[in-house]
């Protein structure tokens, strides 16, 4: 047997193993690579879901009268109760899980739109260490759950004192 086939046999299979190196190092960058683009996306939806949660309060707070809820999402971008527009959002955001503008709306008691959350049902991958504003997103197993909502807060009882006179 001559030696350049040998040689060949050993060229070949050090190709073969480089191959698999090789695409064992672009899966495991890969799976970096979306991992971050998720955690770049559930940081869009927190911001999104604040934006939604300023804009409600600053609907609500802005009735004229008794305090209401917006009937509509698109209520935020065009409050039209006023001689002239206001507007609490420039627009209603894409859902950064979804790529939609398909928030779930969550009703509010007394009717109207107190909140949105997402759609989507994928795991998430943050549940620990939310902002004190989403400190009730701990502990959330899918984006679906991830609720952001404005409730008014009961005067505490020094304060409804303090109104009552």
């Amino acid at each position: 047997m001559p030696s350049g086939s040998r040689e060949a046999g050993f060229t070949y299979l050090a190709l073969l193993l480089a191959i698999a190196l090789i695409g064992i190092g672009l899966a495991a960058t890969g799976e970096v690579a979306s991992t971050a683009a998720q955690r770049e996306k559930e940081r869009e939806l927190l911001f999104a879901g604040g934006e939604f949660r300023r804009a409600i309060r600053a609907y609500t707070l802005a009735s004229p009268g008794v305090q209401r809820y917006p009937q509509r999402l698109e209520d935020l971008v065009e409050d039209k109760r006023f001689p002239f527009t206001r507007r609490y959002l420039r627009r209603i955001y894409r859902d950064p899980m979804t790529g939609k503008r398909d928030w779930v709306p969550v009703e509010a008691p007394g009717g109207g739109i107190m909140g949105v959350h997402s759609r989507s049902e994928a795991p998430t991958l943050k549940r620990a260490h939310f902002a004190a504003a989403d400190a009730a997103l701990e502990g959330k197993a899918r984006y679906s759950e991830w609720t952001f909502f404005y409730q008014p807060t009961a005067p505490t009882a020094p304060a409804a004192a303090r109104a009552a006179r």
